[in-house]
C-alpha cells in the first residue's frame, strides 16, 4: 500500500487556518476509522498507509481536504472550483491508437517553494502508481506556464524527433531517450511496437512533454513558478480525469485558482474540466439490508457528509448521493453502502442474526480430515499453514518431482518466489524448517491443505521431522501409527527411487493396492538446496485418494 509521511506542523497550519484545533491524539485515534492505517504518529511526523481504494488521500493537501469533514465536522466540499479559461489544446486523430485520452488544466497563483515542489512530485508519482498503473493508464505532466506559449497541440511524432528532456542539457532523439535516459529505460515498454509517439507542442513548436516518459527541460517547475499547466494522458478516461482533479485539488488547497483548458479530443469532441460532483443513486433497502440497520435521513446526511459527499434526499426509496468526481473508487452502489457504514461508524451499527436457514452439509472427507489432524497432533507434530503460492524451483526442481498434470501459473506475479499455485505441500515444510533452523531439534511439523492440479483443487497433507536420530525406522513407526488411527490395516510400503528422498530409504505408501502417497528420509542434497543440514524424514499423502480407498468408520 502507498505510504505518505506528513509533517505535523504542515497539517496543523492547514487545520488551524480553518479555525479548528489540530489534536494529535484525536488524529491518531480517529484517522484509521476513515480507511487508513497509521504506522507512526508523534509531535513531529505522521506516517500513514493509504488503502488502495483511496487515492484521493495520497498527498498532505488532499488528505487534509478529506479529513476535515470526517474529523472536524467541516462542511463537505465535493466540488472543485473551476473557472473558465482561454487556453486550448488540440489532439491529433492519430493519437486514437497511440494514447487516446489527453486532458489538461491550468492552476494560477500558487506560491511555490522547495517543499511544495517535493510534495507535488511525490503526489504525482504516487498517482502514477495508484491510478496510472505504472503510467500505463494515466501519466501526469506539470509545467511552468510562463515558459510555454499556448495554444497547445498534441501530435504523433516519429522517433527521430529531438528535444532537450528534463534534467539534461543536450538534445536527444526519441529513440535515444527510450534507450539511455533513466525514465526512458523505465517506461519504454509502454510505447513498444509503436512507430510514432505522442508529443505535446506549444504555439512556438517547443516540446512541452513526451508522455508518458518525460517533460521538456524548459518547462521545469521552480520556486519562481506561479502558474502551472497540467497535462494528463493515458488509456483510461476516469483514471486520467481523477488524476488531473487530484493534482488540481492539491494546488487549490495551497491557494491556486483552477482554470479549464478547452481540449479538442482525437475524436473531434470538445472537453474541459468539470469540477461538479457526480450524483449516485442507491436503494435504501440495499443500504439497510446489508448493514442491518435502519437510518434516518439525518443519519445518512451526517454519514455522507463525513465522507466528503452531499446527501440530496430520498425519492421513493432511492437515496441520491453526490460524491466528488475525483473519487475514482466509487464504481458500484455497494461502494456507497460502504461510505454510509464508514461515515456512520461500524461500532454504531445494530446487531442482527441471519434470517436464512444455515443447515450445514458435512464434507465427504470431513471425518477423514479430522482423524488425520488428530493422528498427526498425537505424534507431537505442530500444524502449520503455508502459502498456496510457490515456484517451479521449490515445487519440482529442488524436490525432484515432475509436475502432476498442468501447472496453474500467475499471469502477473509480483515476485519470482510466487509464480505458480502449488502441487506439493512438502516444499513449504522444508522452507519453514529452513526459516527456523536456529531453533533446537527435534522439530516436527505438518500441514493439511489445498493444492492445484490441472487447475482443480485437491487436498494433500505432509509431515516433516528434523531430528538427530531415528531415520527410516522412526518414520515407519509414524506411518504405522497414522494408519492405525485412520482404521487402515491393509497397507504396505513399496521402495521407490524418485523424489526428494535418500536412495534406498524411500517408499510409496500403498493402501489396498492403491498408491496414496510416499515417504522417506530427505536426501542431503535436497536439504542443502533449502539451506538445511540436519537429518530429516517425512511423507506426503493425497487426501482425495485416501478418501476413495478408506471406509469411514463413523458412517
Amino acid at each position: 500500500m502507498p505510504t505518505i509521511s506528513v509533517e505535523q506542523s504542515l497539517l496543523r497550519s492547514f487545520v488551524e487556518a480553518k479555525g479548528r484545533k489540530h489534536d494529535i491524539d484525536d488524529l491518531a485515534f480517529r484517522l484509521p476509522l476513515m480507511g487508513t492505517d497509521i504506522d507512526h504518529c508523534d509531535e513531529e511526523k505522521l506516517d500513514i498507509e493509504i488503502f488502495p481504494d483511496r487515492p484521493d488521500l495520497l498527498s498532505p493537501e488532499t488528505l487534509f481536504h478529506g479529513m476535515m469533514p470526517f474529523l472536524h465536522d467541516s462542511p463537505a466540499n465535493p466540488r472543485l472550483a473551476v473557472n473558465p479559461g482561454t487556453i486550448s489544446m488540440t489532439v491529433s486523430p492519430e493519437l486514437a491508437k497511440i494514447r487516446p485520452v489527453i486532458l489538461g488544466a491550468v492552476v494560477r497563483g500558487v506560491d511555490i517553494d522547495d517543499d511544495i515542489i517535493k510534495r507535488l512530485m511525490d503526489h504525482q508519482e504516487k498517482l502514477h502508481f495508484a491510478l496510472g498503473r505504472g503510467r500505463k493508464r494515466a501519466s501526469i505532466g506539470v509545467h511552468d506556464l510562463s515558459t510555454i506559449s499556448p495554444p497547445f497541440r498534441v501530435e504523433a511524432a516519429t522517433r527521430d524527433l529531438s528535444f532537450i528532456p528534463l534534467a539534461t542539457e543536450k538534445e536527444m532523439t526519441i529513440d535515444d531517450i527510450l534507450k539511455s535516459h533513466p525514465k526512458g529505460i523505465d517506461y519504454a515498454h509502454l510505447l513498444e511496437g509503436m512507430d510514432k509517439v505522442p508529443i505535446i507542442y506549444d504555439s512556438n513548436d517547443a516540446v512541452l512533454s513526451f508522455p508518458p516518459i518525460i517533460n521538456g527541460d524548459h518547462t521545469t517547475v521552480t520556486t519562481k513558478t506561479r502558474d502551472l499547466f497540467i497535462d494528463v494522458t493515458g488509456l483510461d478516461f476516469r483514471a486520467c480525469e481523477s488524476a488531473l482533479m487530484l493534482v488540481c485539488l492539491q494546488l487549490s488547497v495551497l491557494g491556486g485558482k483552477i482554470e479549464s483548458v478547452r481540449v479538442t479530443t482525437c475524436e473531434g469532441k470538445e472537453w474541459s474540466l468539470n469540477g461538479s460532483p457526480v450524483e449516485h443513486i442507491v436503494e435504501r433497502n440495499l443500504v439497510e439490508g446489508i448493514l442491518g440497520n435502519s437510518f434516518t435521513d439525518d443519519e445518512i446526511d451526517n454519514a455522507i457528509c463525513r465522507m466528503g459527499g452531499i446527501y440530496n434526499g430520498d425519492s421513493e426509496g432511492n437515496l441520491s448521493i453526490s460524491m466528488p468526481r475525483w473519487r475514482f473508487d466509487i464504481l458500484h452502489p455497494i461502494d456507497l453502502v460502504e461510505e454510509v457504514a464508514i461515515g456512520h461508524g461500524y461500532d454504531d451499527l445494530a446487531y442482527d442474526v441471519p434470517k436464512a436457514p444455515l443447515t450445514a452439509i458435512p464434507r465427504q472427507d470431513g471425518h477423514l480430515r479430522r482423524r488425520i489432524r488428530e493422528a498427526l497432533q498425537g505424534l507431537g507434530l505442530i500444524q502449520i499453514q503455508s502459502l498456496t503460492l510457490s515456484n517451479d524451483k521449490d515445487q519440482f526442481e529442488s524436490v525432484r518431482w515432475k509436475p502432476d498434470g498442468e501447472i496453474t501459473r500467475m499471469t502477473n506475479p509480483i515476485t519470482i518466489e510466487h509464480t505458480i499455485l502449488r502441487q506439493n505441500i512438502l516444499p513449504g515444510l522444508l522452507r519453514l524448517l529452513a526459516a527456523n533452523r536456529h531453533h533446537e531439534l527435534p522439530q516436527g511439523v505438518y500441514e493439511l491443505g489445498s493444492v492445484v492440479i490441472n487447475h482443480q483443487n485437491r487436498d494433500k497433507f505432509a509431515f516433516l521431522v528434523a531430528e538427530n536420530s531415528g531415520g527410516f525406522a522412526s518414520l515407519r513407526g509414524r506411518i504405522q501409527a497414522l494408519m492405525r488411527d485412520l482404521g487402515c490395516t491393509d497397507w504396505t510400503l513399496e521402495p521407490i527411487e524418485t523424489g526428494p528422498w535418500l536412495a534406498g530409504r524411500a517408499a510409496n505408501i500403498v493402501v489396498k493396492g492403491t498408491v496414496v502417497g510416499e515417504c522417506g528420509e530427505i536426501d542431503p542434497r535436497v536439504s542443502q538446496d533449502f539451506e538445511l543440514n540436519v537429518p530429516m524424514s517425512g511423507a506426503q499423502l493425497d487426501v482425495s485418494i485416501m478418501n476413495s480407498v478408506l471406509s469411514d468408520p463413523v458412517v
